[in-house]
């Protein structure tokens, strides 16, 4: 039985784009064209980074002296990493894909072993190379053992609709037997144990012969498919003979049931012996013995008539037309002939042995199932492309030809079995009713041995064809590394033999033996067969749908139309076949992709699903870019900006612990930083960058998207992230920002400036803001909050995106059993209560389960704390200012930052580290010191005390005073209600219009979140993330 498989419904114009899915042509491919990671290098200041060659093994290169050609001299910096054309080429010429394992029987060796061996150049043609094969793999012993009986059963018109949807997607010598039934109820036991021992010899004898090498399997090869060849034409010439002389072949019928023949030798009651009529042998089996007095006979023996029609009347009958339609029987059932008449009596059960009856219930899927084995076989050319002269010519020239003249053989036997060979006679499946006679041997011409050699060696050369092919796939899976635990099944002999995998092979063939029941086997073989032209047809009709520009077969007669059908047919015919092994082959199948999904193939050959996931996306942003999503599918698609420390690694790790508790991996998430310098310099840091964020992200489980780039200014870095980050539609719409601790503690303005500017860009774009503050103290994935409140601040409305964030994170299990509480603020002409009633509404309106609280703020006197936090702020303030570097100080930090500028510094988000220098400075700085300087120190000196003077006297601003009162007296009323709460969620006001207040702002915020462990402060994008309306 062949077990090279390639879809017959799929149009075999497209195999010779497909015959390198089998792993062994790829695998000498990978040896001459190695193509490898580049791993980059530090460069050398023009962004040329060291990596190995993607297109040649360096080892085998051409000589460097060869790279330097006068006319190529603009590309000789690069001709180590991209050879010349002609190197390129020199190196595909000499590239032969011989199958692994095969071309070593053809090498000499010498008897030191150090001369190098001379392959051989592929000569196969597409008769030698895929024609025959392919014939050989699809006649299998099917077509001899239970053709007839299919056609029997199913009739003429099923029989061919069963051979036309297959074709468009064991005969042991009696004396030979080891085992003999004792008892005639135990006669099939025996059979089995007959099949078990010779087909357990013969599979051992053709292991040892594929052992022995491959060169013994062509020269058999070629026997065995003539043998073959002869025995099909047999059947057509015997066919011929019977319209004129139809062989001897009478079966007895009792009524209109057949009768075993095996259990008489006369096909009448009564025979003459010495002139004394008695009872025959079938007499003695009804009536239980010879007496023609006896009143024991059956009674359904006694009232019909004993009859010998012919099993085979020729093709001149008219049998064609009883033969026509179905007769599908139930296990058990008798062989019935309807056109004899019978008187209707059930008769004793005791004699039930005597007929012919169904072994097993037969309908049109079982018929189906059985059969559909046979049409299998046609990658046996794909398998041989390394021995083909030209491969994709003749793969798919040869397997057409192979399909449409088995199709032929398949369907003309239909129809000369069905119009030659009476119906219960093809309805026998095992010819009892012929003294176990092969039917087909019957009908053939010269000779029944003809069919009976020819049906032995089919299933030698398909076994030899199986045992060839079979171990080389699973090595080239094995040494692709494909799936991880068939490693062991790369090893082989040391000219490349798989040894362990051919033993693999044989122990599931042996499986098979032991069952020692081709319709059990059929329907397991028919499920995996018809699995894999699924996934044939599928890659297929995918890779012409997406138009991959690998996708190039040389066959033009092709349409995805027709791989679809294909599929289809293949998934309909599995579960008409049976739907039970349907559903295991398919779970075996997807458990194999889930396992070769989660280790990771070591060589990978392209992925189709990758290709349709990639139009499915493509597809999916054109529609996103139809407009902004609406207000009941928003959710926060976030950009986090992370701050990496000198060594590359993220310095607050709890803001990617925050995204995905905010998150829970669904929408959007992009986790973004910035790295001051020069892009060609500091290109191999920005991806070590990368790859130090992306472990992040999986240590804190956060699903999404990285993002580094190079920017001269930190600044301008993030701007560009919040402007570029994401595609289409599908872009983010809040930016998670840290908070710049210790900006106090900083003279430099750019600790905070920073900040404020990506406040402001964002505001700018329209998007949303998240500002995490103590994010240290947040909780990790692994804690839970078993109680405990997260309090919402709802000072202003700016989208509801105070309502909607508490929500989600309660989604999260680490705040799922913290309750919502929402603060809103009332001024002194504001209704409290009618307020509470009617954000309680709204919040019910919006389907959110919190408490409602209204906090009154009556108007007070600034308070004189109040005013005294004002005065130090701005006291500090102008203190700032006035402190400035001396010239020369100013001078040496130039110079050296000017030393310092090849040295590669990590930009901080939050604390610029460009220079933003006001007055130019001569690019050389001379230290010695002068009388004007001297002067313009001294100077310096006796402003000090007006400067100070100056700033005991300052007056505080009176709009500075009323801002840092609101913040004062609201950060008294969180405090004062929220301070045992898990988070504090706030409004978080905008940055000044004018920026000489910036420092100002960071004070206000720093006196609003004062005294609180968890703050996270809100700043909407300027839309309604959240309705009532569902």
């Amino acid at each position: 039985m062949s077990t090279n498989v390639c879809p017959r419904f799929m149009v075999a114009t497209v195999l010779d784009d497909l015959f390198t899915s089998t792993g062994e042509a790829v695998q000498d491919i990978s040896n001459s064209l190695q193509i490898v990671s580049q791993q980059q290098m530090p460069s050398s200041g023009h962004g040329n980074h060291k990596e190995n060659s993607p297109f040649l093994n360096n080892a085998e290169s051409a000589k460097k002296s060869d790279y330097y050609d006068k006319n190529l001299a603009l590309f000789e910096e690069e001709l180590d990493i991209r050879p010349k054309v002609s190197s390129l080429l020199s190196r595909l010429v000499s590239y032969t894909s011989f199958t692994q394992g095969a071309k070593e029987h053809e090498e000499s060796e010498s008897a030191e072993g150090s001369k190098k061996k001379v392959t051989k150049s592929p000569r196969m043609g597409t008769l030698m190379g895929v024609y025959l094969p392919c014939l050989q793999n699809i006649f299998g012993v099917i077509l001899f053992l239970r053709l007839t009986w299919i056609v029997g059963t199913a009739g003429i018109m099923q029989a061919f609709l069963i051979v036309l949807m297959c074709c468009c997607c064991k005969y042991i010598v009696p004396k030979a037997a080891i085992f003999h039934a004792e008892d005639v109820n135990d006669g099939d036991s025996a059979m089995l144990n007959n099949m078990r021992v010779y087909g357990t010899i013969f599979l051992s004898c053709m292991a040892l012969v594929v052992f022995v090498g491959v060169k013994y399997v062509n020269k058999f090869a070629s026997l065995f498919l003539a043998c073959v060849i002869v025995s099909i034409l047999s059947i057509y010439a015997g066919a011929i003979k019977s319209i004129f002389d139809p062989p001897e072949f009478p079966i007895c019928m009792l009524g209109n049931r057949t009768l075993s023949r095996d259990l008489f030798d006369v096909c009448a009651r009564t025979v003459v012996q010495d002139n004394v009529t008695i009872g025959s042998r079938l007499w003695e089996n009804f009536c239980g013995s010879t007496n023609l007095t006896a009143d024991t006979c059956d009674d359904y023996f006694i009232h019909n008539n004993i009859t010998e029609i012919q099993g085979i009347p020729g093709l001149a009958s008219s049998i064609i037309r009883e033969n026509m339609w179905s007769s599908y029987l139930e296990k058990g059932a008798i062989l019935e002939k309807a056109s004899i008449s019978s008187v209707d009596i059930h008769g004793s059960m005791s004699s039930f042995y005597l007929y012919v009856s169904a072994d097993i219930t037969t309908t049109f899927t079982v018929l189906l199932g059985i059969f559909f084995p046979s049409v299998t076989g046609i990658m046996a050319g794909s398998n041989r492309s390394g021995d083909l002269r030209d491969a994709q010519k003749s793969i798919p020239v040869g397997t057409i030809l192979a399909i449409a003249t088995t199709s032929l053989v398949y369907l003309s036997s239909v129809v000369l079995f069905g119009a030659c060979i009476e119906g219960v006679v093809l309805r026998d499946k095992y010819g009892d009713a012929v003294r176990k006679n092969l039917v087909v041997g019957t009908l053939s011409w010269p000779s029944p041995w003809v069919i009976v050699i020819g049906s032995f060696f089919s299933t030698c050369g398909a076994g030899l064809q199986s045992l060839t092919g079979a171990p080389r796939l699973l090595q080239a899976i094995a040494k692709d590394n494909i799936i991880p635990f068939l490693r062991v099944f790369g090893l082989g002999k040391s000219n490349g033999e798989p040894t362990w995998a051919l033993l693999l092979t044989a122990v599931i063939a042996e499986l098979g033996i032991l069952i020692a029941s081709l319709d059990m086997v059929a329907p397991i073989l028919s499920m995996f067969f018809l699995m894999c032209y699924l996934f044939v047809n599928l890659a297929c009709a995918v890779q012409t749908l997406l138009r991959t520009p690998n996708w190039r077969p040389r066959f033009k007669y092709y349409h995805w139309a027709l791989s679809f059908l294909g599929m289809s047919m293949c998934l309909a015919l599995m579960f008409i076949s049976s739907w039970y092994y349907a559903i295991v082959a398919m779970g075996i199948a997807g458990m194999i992709y889930k396992y070769i999904e989660y280790q990771g193939a070591e060589k990978e050959w392209g992925d189709g699903i990758r290709g349709l996931s990639l139009s499915a996306a493509r597809y999916a942003l054109l529609r996103l870019e139809a407009g902004p999503p609406h207000t009941k599918n928003w959710r926060p698609q976030l950009l986090v900006l992370l701050k990496l420390d000198e060594d590359l690694h993220v310095k607050y790790p709890r803001l990617l612990t925050f995204a995905s508790q905010l998150k829970a991996g669904k929408g959007l998430t992009i986790v973004g930083s910035v790295i001051q310098g020069n892009f060609l310099e500091n290109m191999a840091e920005s991806q070590a960058s990368e790859q130090a964020i992306k472990n992040m992200m999986e240590i804190e489980k956060v699903k999404g998207f990285c993002q580094v780039i190079v920017a001269n200014k930190v600044r301008e870095g993030i701007a560009h992230l919040i402007q570029s980050c994401g595609l289409g539609g599908m872009k983010h719409n809040t930016v998670v920002l840290g908070w710049p601790y210790g900006w106090r503690q900083s003279e430099d303005p750019r600790a905070w400036k920073t900040f404020i500017n990506t406040v402001r860009c964002t505001t700018a774009a329209q998007l949303a803001l998240m500002v995490p503050k103590n994010v240290s103290f947040y909780p990790g994935n692994h804690e839970r909050f078993t109680e405990g409140h997260i309090d919402v601040w709802w000072i202003v409305h700016d989208g509801g995106m105070l309502m909607l964030l508490p929500f989600l994170l309660k989604q999260h299990k680490v705040w799922r059993k913290c309750k919502m509480r929402i603060f809103t603020v009332a001024q002194m002409d504001d209704n409290s209560i009618q307020m509470k009633k009617d954000l309680a509404t709204f919040l019910y309106q919006l389907r959110i389960e919190a408490e409602v609280e209204v906090v009154e703020m009556h108007d007070s006197d600034i308070s004189a704390y109040t005013y005294e936090r004002t005065l130090m702020m701005e006291q500090r303030s102008q203190m700032l200012k006035q402190m400035r570097l001396s010239s020369a100080e100013r001078g040496r930090e130039a110079q050296l930052i000017k030393d310092r500028h090849s040295i590669i510094r990590m930009g901080s988000l939050y604390s610029d580290e460009e220079e933003e220098i006001i007055d130019t400075v001569p690019e050389k700085i001379q230290m010695t010191w002068t009388k004007d300087k001297y002067e313009a120190e001294r100077r310096n000196r006796k402003n000090a005390p007006d400067n100070f003077r100056e700033l005991i006297s300052i007056k505080p601003n009176q709009s500075n005073v009323r801002r840092m009162h609101t913040a004062v007296k609201l950060n008294e009323v969180i405090v004062n209600r929220s301070h045992d709460a898990k988070l504090v969620l706030l409004n978080m006001p905008g940055p000044p219009k004018n920026s000489e207040g910036d420092e100002n702002y960071m004070e206000f915020l720093e006196v609003l979140t004062e005294g609180l462990e968890r703050v996270l402060l809100v700043r909407g994008g300027g839309r309604e993330v959240i309705t009532i309306y569902s």
